[in-house]
C-alpha cells in the first residue's frame, strides 16, 4: 500500500533531451534525505502522465510533481481533474524542471528547478487557479496559457514540418508563418462584454504572466484571482508584427495600440471547426466553447 501522504512523482526522462533522465535520480533522493516521502513513476510515452495521474487520483492520491516541462505538467494536470477528484479536494502540485523549461514557474522566480526542491522541501503551497477548455469531444484544463491565431499556428508549423530542428524549428516557422500572415477571424464572447468578431492576429488565454519561457505575455496575470487575462492582438503588417512581437519579452506589446487586454471569469468562443491551440505549451486541434476558471482549484507547492 502507498502512503497517501506522499507524493508521487512522475517523471519525463526525455524532457530536455534526456537531461531530465539523468538528473531525475539525485533531485529526488535529496527530496527524501531532507525527511520528504516521494514515490517515482516514469512515463515512456507521450500522454501517459495523464493516465497515471487519473490512476492514481482514483487510488486515493493527493499530492503530486511534475518532473519535466511545461508538457508533463500539463499532462499531469489533465489526469487529476479529468473526473475521479471528489468535488471540494483541492489536490498538489510541485514542478521540477530538470533539464527543460517551466514557463508557470517563472511567474514565481527565475531559479527554476532549485527554487522548485527548496519549496517543497519546506512544504510551502499557495492555492492556484484551473482553466476548463469546454470543446466539442469534451473537457481540458490548464493553469498557464492557451492561444490561437498566429502563435500557434507557429507552433503547429514547427511540429508538423521542422521538429528534428529544435530551436531553429521555431525561428523557421516564424519567417514563414510571417510571409503568409493573415487576419483570423475568432468569434468571442468575453462574460458580460457583446460579442467580438473583428479580424486579429492572435488570441492569447493567460492564469500566469510567462509563456515560451521568458515571454511575458500577460503582465498583469495572477494565478489566484478568478480571472482570466485575455490578450487580444488586432489585425498586424507583416512589418507591424514583426516590431512588435519581441516586446512581449518585456511585456510592454500590451501598450500597442492594436493589443487589447481584459479580465473576465470566462468566455465563449464560437468557431465554425477544429483549429491548431498552443495550451501550455503543448499543440493540439480541437474546436473550444468555453473557458471559464475554476478558482483556488489546485495547490501548487511554489
Amino acid at each position: 500500500m502507498h502512503d497517501p501522504a506522499a507524493l508521487l512523482a512522475v517523471v519525463n526522462p526525455a524532457a530536455g533531451g534526456g537531461v531530465c533522465g539523468k538528473r531525475a535520480p539525485a533531485a529526488v533522493e535529496r527530496l527524501r534525505q531532507s525527511g520528504v516521502k516521494v514515490d517515482v513513476v516514469e512515463t515512456r510515452a507521450p500522454g501517459q502522465a495523464t493516465d497515471v495521474a487519473r490512476e492514481a487520483v482514483a487510488a486515493g492520491r493527493r499530492h503530486f510533481i511534475a518532473v519535466g516541462g511545461d508538457g508533463t505538467s500539463y499532462e499531469l494536470i489533465n489526469g487529476i481533474f479529468s473526473g475521479a477528484l471528489p468535488a471540494g479536494e483541492r489536490p498538489s502540485l510541485g514542478m521540477l524542471p530538470l533539464g527543460t523549461g517551466n514557463s508557470f514557474l517563472r511567474d514565481f522566480t527565475d531559479q527554476g528547478a532549485e527554487y522548485a526542491i527548496e519549496a517543497i522541501i519546506a512544504g510551502k503551497t499557495r492555492p492556484c487557479d484551473l482553466i476548463r477548455c469546454t470543446h466539442t469531444r469534451g473537457a481540458l484544463h490548464f493553469i498557464n496559457i492557451f492561444s490561437i491565431g498566429f502563435v500557434a499556428d507557429v507552433g503547429a508549423t514547427r511540429n508538423r514540418s521542422f521538429s528534428s530542428l529544435g530551436e531553429f524549428g521555431y525561428t523557421l516557422s516564424t519567417v514563414l508563418r510571417v510571409a503568409a500572415l493573415r487576419p483570423y477571424t475568432f468569434p468571442m464572447q468575453i462574460d458580460g462584454q457583446p460579442e467580438d468578431r473583428e479580424p486579429l492576429t492572435f488570441l492569447s488565454f493567460n492564469n500566469s504572466r510567462f509563456t515560451g519561457g521568458k515571454m511575458m505575455m500577460a503582465p498583469d496575470a495572477n494565478t489566484r484571482d478568478g480571472l482570466l487575462d485575455i490578450i487580444r492582438v488586432g489585425r498586424l503588417g507583416r512589418v507591424g508584427l514583426l516590431r512588435t512581437f519581441p516586446k512581449i519579452f518585456s511585456g510592454t506589446h500590451v501598450q500597442h495600440p492594436a493589443v487589447r487586454c481584459y479580465q473576465a471569469p470566462g468566455l465563449d468562443l464560437r468557431l465554425a471547426g477544429d483549429i491548431d491551440v498552443m495550451v501550455d505549451g503543448e499543440m493540439i486541434k480541437i474546436n473550444p466553447r468555453r473557458l471559464e476558471v475554476v478558482p483556488a482549484a489546485l495547490d501548487v507547492r511554489t
